[in-house]
């Protein structure tokens, strides 16, 4: 019996890509169909993130043309991350594989078939790894490259060069549930889960249409979740880097006291001036790190929901009462 495959995607003010590339998952979906690899009953689950566009009412235009176009759209936008989510556990006790990728079309949607082979292969999660960064700008490839080797180095569990697009199972899925971070990062937070995994190569193009969301201060932000919410040795930094500036201080210190009593000492502002504003940076950095981790622990400890399904494409919309005209003043 062919598995049920959801492809779940995310969409944030897509209205001029999202005509061009639905029919793209359309027809992937259709050869994965044909070739028995995935059942009829499998959809395309489009997640609209509170975009402020029509790209909502592009989606409900799909689902109206095509069975196998779903979407559910949030009550405000909530991120790519929340929004990935919501599609998965949405799709979590109705499909028994997901597929989550972004709308863009930058994606190779062809490594879908090679995913789902890797899954009747025995993988649980399928990650989907570029091959090459020759689309990137000199700045977004180099960066992109040290960020991955400093979470490696923070003690963050990810997959290199891999972003979003993945293959997941129900079993994993139910597991994730479980999962209750407010501050995501999917892609070191699906590694944590467990289970056997293998990674599938594709080439990453250009956009189809419309302009990228993710700008650089949003490329930071995640950069930022990404090392906050999987690893504490910040903080363990923090600490060596205070236990060594002691110990120079100390050592500074006696240096003084020679200094003094064999009267060597003289005025010096320079000096006094480069280590006061030595100690004020670090101490500045340290609060910073800290500050960032107790403002998580805060959003954390108010347990709010991560994403809230306001309208879903199979459902009416809820019924509003129709005031009474008739009614006398």
């Amino acid at each position: 019996m062919s598995a049920v495959l959801y492809v779940i995607v995310p969409c944030y003010n897509e209205e001029e890509v999202l005509p061009v590339t639905s029919g793209l998952f359309l027809e992937e979906l259709s050869l994965l169909i044909r070739a028995g690899k995935v059942s009829d009953e499998s959809r395309i689950l489009f997640v609209n993130d509170g975009s402020r566009d029509a790209t909502w009412t592009v989606i409900r235009d799909l689902a109206a043309s095509d069975p196998h176009y779903l979407g559910i759209s949030q009550s405000r936008n909530r991120g790519h991350q929340n929004a990935v989510l919501a599609g998965l556990m949405e799709a979590r006790d109705k499909a028994d594989i997901t597929i989550s990728c972004d709308c863009d079309g930058q994606d190779d949607i062809t490594a879908m078939e090679a995913m789902v082979d890797a899954y009747y292969a025995g993988s649980e999660i399928v990650y989907g790894v570029r091959s090459k960064r020759d689309t990137d700008s000199f700045f977004k490839k180099n960066t992109a490259q040290a960020y991955y080797r400093f979470l490696d180095r923070m003690g963050a569990e990810v997959v290199y060069n891999h972003a979003d697009y993945r293959l997941i199972s129900s079993r994993v899925l139910r597991e994730l549930a479980d999962y209750h971070e407010v501050n995501l990062f999917l892609r070191g937070l699906i590694p944590l889960v467990g289970f056997s995994s293998s990674c599938v190569e594709y080439e990453r193009r250009e956009r189809l249409a419309g302009k990228t969301h993710y700008p650089l201060g949003k490329m930071i932000a995640l950069a930022v979740d990404g090392v906050t919410s999987l690893s504490v040795r910040p903080l363990h930094l923090i600490a060596v880097a205070g236990g060594v500036i002691a110990l120079l201080s100390f050592i500074g210190v006696i240096w003084a006291v020679i200094c003094q009593l064999l009267g060597m000492t003289v005025a010096g502002w320079a000096s006094v001036t480069c280590i006061v504003c030595f100690v004020s940076g670090v101490q500045l950095i340290a609060l910073g790190i800290i500050g960032e981790y107790i403002g998580k622990i805060y959003l954390e400890t108010k347990g709010r929901p991560r994403y809230i399904i306001s309208e879903r494409t199979w459902e009416a919309p809820p019924a509003r009462p129709v005031p009474d005209k008739t009614e006398e003043k």
